[in-house]
């Protein structure tokens, strides 16, 4: 049985076959099938390239995806990244909350380079990971945090994005004290998250605003997503 066909290309599931030249032309028609509009240079392309076959590479070691098909880790991780980077502004000083493998932050950093990036993660055996994924795709200016992000922690950021780690009001109480007021919180959700969204307004609505909430699809996928972006108005230390 032939793999699936995605674009113009059979992709093969054997990493250890496809040499970097051919995983990066089957990104780039990828990215160009499912709707991605951001001016990717050779180095960007290069970099989701060997961004790839190092998170196959480390799979099994670290546990770090589900996803394991070029299929399924272009388009619902690299694809789903970069929509966020076409459908908002990402502020500088952005703290990718529970990166886990990486997501969003590293491909926001690849195609957003001149962005201070700063990865947060609790499990100390992905942070490992992350500092050798940093090193071997030579990006600057990222900061990686090993903890889990709470109240009792500050550290100062602009703007906090974050994917299928917790619920709304969780995040927003969380990151009370490392976001500055003005800045976003970015949230990577499925459609089904009104109930989720309301409570978030109502527990946070005092220190919160929603400033953006789209409904979108992942190129010619089936894949749907929201992205909802509330921003910081007060300090919840203010009196």
């Amino acid at each position: 049985m032939k793999p699936p066909l995605v674009g113009r290309f059979y992709f093969s599931y054997d990493t250890a076959s496809m040499k970097t030249e051919e995983v990066i032309k089957n990104l780039k028609t990828t990215f160009q099938d499912e709707g991605i509009t951001l001016k990717l240079t050779p180095l960007m392309l290069e970099q989701f390239a060997k961004f790839y076959r190092f998170l196959m590479d480390y799979q099994t070691q670290y546990n770090l995806t589900r996803l394991t098909s070029f299929e399924e880790v272009a388009i619902k991780h690299f694809v789903d990244c970069l929509y966020v980077v076409q459908l908002t502004e990402l502020p500088d000083r952005l703290m990718d909350m529970g990166t886990g493998a990486g997501f969003p932050g590293i491909p926001i950093k690849i195609a957003l380079p001149e962005k201070k990036i700063i990865l947060v993660e609790g499990v100390q055996k992905k942070v490992e990971y992350l500092k050798k994924l940093r090193d071997h795709l030579g990006l600057k200016n990222l900061d990686i945090i090993g903890r889990k992000v709470d109240p009792k922690m500050h550290y100062p950021v602009n703007g906090v994005i974050t994917r299928a780690v917790e619920v709304v009001d969780e995040t927003l109480k969380n990151v009370s004290n490392c976001l500055q007021v003005g800045g976003k919180v970015i949230f990577m959700k499925t459609p089904g998250t009104d109930e989720e969204i309301q409570k978030g307004l109502k527990e946070m609505g005092q220190y919160y605003k929603l400033i953006q909430d789209e409904h979108y699809r992942l190129g010619h996928t089936s894949h749907e997503r929201r992205l909802v972006v509330f921003q910081k108005t007060k300090s919840i230390n203010a009196t």
